[in-house]
């Protein structure tokens, strides 16, 4: 039973750490748009996708916390999670592997780290998103309750 509890807290502790995470980064980049805008079209990698971008990212990191907030739709916003998370993560590696030039669009504290660091956090969040999905268990009674 003990067990059972502890498996619960850590998926709802990895949930709550991952919508506290996306809802942060999602509100610097909206609030500094212009400059997340130009910082995505200044990548090697996403420049010719840089308008799509600059709104698919906050907008799915928003999404994904929604659905992270929800019993019912938790477990597949942990995959989601662990999905973004390994895709800037992967990112990342191909930007420091393959670019002379490194743009930081990343807002608030993320956009003081160096890129190693930077690194190493995602990679941090990648694991938290992998815990969330390892422990999840199934709630007995499907209400859509916020955070149950």
């Amino acid at each position: 039973m003990q067990v059972l509890f502890i498996k619960k807290n850590i998926s709802l502790i990895s949930s709550l750490l991952l919508i506290l995470l996306f809802v942060y980064a999602a509100t610097s980049k909206l609030l500094d748009y212009q400059k997340f805008r130009v910082e995505i079209g200044q990548s090697p990698i996403l420049t010719a996708i840089a308008s799509w971008i600059a709104w698919l990212v906050p907008a799915t990191e928003i999404g994904i916390s929604v659905l992270l907030a929800y019993s019912r739709s938790r477990l597949a916003a942990l995959y989601a999670s662990f999905s973004l998370m390994v895709m800037f993560t992967t990112y990342i590696i191909a930007i420091l592997k393959f670019s002379d030039y490194i743009p930081c669009s990343c807002g608030g504290i993320l956009q003081n780290m160096q890129w190693p660091e930077h690194l190493i956090f995602n990679i941090v969040f990648v694991l938290i998103a992998f815990a969330g999905i390892m422990l999840y268990d199934k709630p007995v009674n499907r209400k859509n309750i916020l955070l149950q």
